[in-house]
């Protein structure tokens, strides 16, 4: 199991930008496949964004492509959420997540989980 803490959120002005980052405990942090989910309220967890073990490979929800960009830096047990262009829509609960394969979507997917972080995007 790893522990991770989310932080980076707040409040934006929409167009604007934030970076989310997570922290990870423990020493095999660079052997998990790492994720970010967001919950906005009423509805349920859903998949942002996730990075495989080295680095080398990342997959994205369409509904988030060419505005977030997820990164990790493994020496530093950390990884990131570069959002720009924010939209209203982006407003939610920011989760990150480990998981010990790589291609899932799903929260099942996905083991150990932070508290969350959230971000509110202003009209």
């Amino acid at each position: 199991q790893v522990q991770l803490v989310e932080s980076g959120g707040g409040l934006v002005q929409a167009g604007g930008s934030l970076r989310l980052s997570c922290a990870a405990s423990g020493r095999t942090f660079s052997s998990y496949t790492m994720g970010w989910f967001r919950q906005a309220p009423g509805k349920e967890r859903e998949f942002v964004a996730a990075i495989s073990w080295s680095g080398g490979s990342t997959y994205y929800a369409d509904s988030v492509k060419g505005r977030l960009t997820i990164s990790r830096a493994n020496a530093k047990n950390t990884v990131y959420l570069q959002m720009n262009s924010l939209k209203p829509e982006d407003t939610a609960v920011y989760y990150c997540a480990s998981s010990f394969r790589f291609g899932g979507q799903q929260t099942a997917d996905f083991g150990s989980w932070g508290q969350g972080t959230q971000v509110t995007v202003s009209s």
